[in-house]
């Protein structure tokens, strides 16, 4: 591994050539964080496809890809004097500070600076005196440290203004089930027991099975098929929202294992159609029962 010295080294690298391309390269030049955002959405996605697959190689290469897009922007708000990365940086750093009395000396985080800096400038004398008194200093697990950060970002400033105002609105509706449920956890509302939670599940279930049972009239208008399909897909949602919370109580990530489940099918379904192809007959003309016996063989073979 390199050294500290190494890695400022490469990333003051990186940052002269985002600086050569941006004054030289006509793509770089005209950029701006408009037309970036599609291009970021899309990297942060093949970094994490690199994370499912466990590829280290490619995971290497797809954070160099989101690393240069956190400069892009940085260099774009320099240019307009707003602020640059070392704004950004300093910023992170103070935070993560000012987040962690746990592991930083309550003297560390609220000593006086030459130059304050400028997340302590941001934060309220409150925030400043509460978040090194104790109160949030003793956390010895994760689940501890999560609840005080919680409670920590509350206080800021120019924090979150209620619990769930955090919650980005643009995550995937899975991410987003477990992100909402987990800061609801950080503030004590959750389930007593997790066991208890499936008493929900199963509530929730026999409401979508009733709902889905009721049938549609043939002379139904338009407006009365909306209704009844809001109300389905509304009870759809309730019980992957009890699903999505159930895995949470038992520490188990429901956006990764979909995508586990995502790619075990796309592997036996390509093996049926691999077969399908040798044989000569398209999977239209196959029966249900023949690919079901080409399924079997592929979960069969994931055993071995």
């Amino acid at each position: 591994m390199h050294t500290r010295e190494e890695q400022m080294k490469a990333f003051g690298r990186l940052l002269d050539v985002l600086d050569q391309l941006r004054e030289k390269c006509p793509w770089d030049k005209k950029q701006t964080n408009e037309s970036l955002r599609p291009n970021t959405i899309e990297e942060t996605y093949e970094l994490c496809d690199a994370l499912v697959r466990g590829d280290v190689n490619d995971t290497m290469k797809e954070l160099g890809d989101v690393l240069m897009h956190l400069c892009f922007y940085a260099k774009i708000a320099s240019e307009k004097g707003q602020f640059d990365v070392a704004d950004v940086l300093t910023t992170q750093a103070d935070k993560l500070i000012f987040r962690h009395p746990h592991v930083y000396d309550p003297s560390q985080v609220g000593a006086p600076e030459p130059k304050p800096l400028p997340y302590r400038e941001a934060c309220s004398k409150e925030q400043r005196e509460t978040s090194g008194n104790g109160k949030f200093e003793n956390a010895t697990t994760a689940d501890q440290v999560l609840q005080n950060w919680e409670q920590i970002k509350l206080k800021e400033k120019d924090g979150n203004k209620r619990v769930l105002s955090g919650v980005p609105s643009a995550l995937p509706s899975v991410i987003k089930a477990y992100r909402i449920q987990d800061k609801a956890r950080n503030v004590g509302f959750d389930w007593e027991k997790k066991e208890n939670v499936w008493e929900k599940v199963r509530e929730e279930l026999a409401e979508l099975e009733q709902e889905l049972s009721k049938p549609i009239p043939a002379d139904a208008s338009d407006e009365e098929k909306r209704t009844i399909r809001d109300a389905q897909e509304g009870e759809l949602g309730d019980y992957l929202f009890s699903l999505i919370n159930a895995a949470r109580l038992y520490k188990l990530n429901p956006d990764n294992a979909l995508e586990k489940t995502n790619a075990k099918f796309i592997r036996r379904f390509t093996y049926v159609e691999e077969h399908s192809i040798r044989q000569g007959k398209p999977l239209t003309e196959m029966t249900l029962a023949e690919m079901d016996a080409l399924w079997n063989e592929a979960k069969q073979l994931e055993k071995q």
